[in-house]
């Protein structure tokens, strides 16, 4: 009888655990961020918001842009961490639904859409910089670098890697910035000067950083967070910023219009500023 009363009390506990994860909001989240931020980012709002469950889509910049512009694959609720030049875009095509967390007045305004309510709030900015392995430059003579002029010398050939343009944001802000700082003409031409050093076209933002840091390269070309943490994790690299300056862009997040999960979304949307994850694993 005891038994019987056992099998019973657990199976009914069993049923309701069951239809406590089968009553769970499941919110669709795009993201270039890395598994490890948002792993803890998903621990502390689901234990604040047991009824909803985080799931990730991670890619980079460029592929995440891209999908939800073609309307491809499953389409998300809110997009956690993309650049704001993305959001621009999407935002002008009519993708992004506009809403003010309660604290908005604490954002500074260069850090949110100018629009009321915001179709997008920033979460932090970040500039191009090379990451510099001077270890590694020594033994095949290279200078460090000052000017992004300077990586178009031939010494540098076979020296630089960079992410790829086209399905990287950091390398999109890479080209943009040059463009933006050179004029035309002259950015063209430097880049096909650089061009003929780079040994390599990364898909992620950090990626070119993480091969200087291994010695793989001596300089990749990348943005100034993912230096700051791969120096704080003991990596012997220096971030440099070009006498020139560089592009600088913000990662920002978003609801998607048309999510079903509206009241899911605008109380995920509500920590997206004050849980800001490390950006350095990133793929943007």
């Amino acid at each position: 009888m005891q038994m019987r009363q056992w099998l019973l009390g657990a199976a009914l506990v069993l049923l309701a655990a069951t239809a406590t994860a089968q009553d769970r909001t499941r919110l669709q989240v795009n993201s270039v961020f890395g598994d490890a931020e948002l792993g803890e980012f998903k621990k502390l709002f689901e234990a604040d918001n047991p009824d909803i469950e985080i799931v990730w889509d991670r890619a980079s910049t460029g592929v995440l842009t891209e999908r939800l512009l073609a309307g491809q694959g499953l389409r998300p609720d809110a997009v956690w961490g993309l650049a704001v030049t993305s959001m621009l875009l999407l935002d002008r095509k009519g993708l992004l639904d506009p809403y003010a967390p309660k604290d908005l007045a604490d954002i500074k305004p260069n850090f949110r859409d100018p629009a009321n309510p915001p179709a997008w709030v920033g979460m932090n900015a970040w500039i191009a910089a090379v990451c510099f392995n001077a270890a590694e430059a020594a033994k095949s003579g290279l200078p460090k670098p000052s000017s992004w002029f300077d990586l178009g010398d031939p010494r540098f050939k076979g020296k630089v890697s960079m992410p790829h343009p086209g399905s990287s944001g950091t390398g999109y802000l890479l080209v943009a910035g040059w463009i933006k700082a050179f004029g035309e003409a002259r950015a063209w031409e430097f880049l096909d000067k650089l061009h003929d050093n780079i040994v390599a076209y990364e898909h992620s933002g950090v990626a070119p950083c993480r091969q200087a840091a291994a010695g793989k390269f001596p300089i990749g070309l990348s943005f100034d967070y993912a230096v700051a943490q791969l120096r704080r994790q003991g990596a012997p690299v220096e971030g440099l910023v070009m006498k020139e300056g560089g592009g600088w862009d913000m990662d920002a997040s978003a609801i998607v219009r048309g999510t079903a999960k509206l009241p899911a979304a605008r109380r995920l949307s509500r920590l997206f500023h004050r849980v800001p994850p490390r950006p350095a694993s990133r793929v943007v």
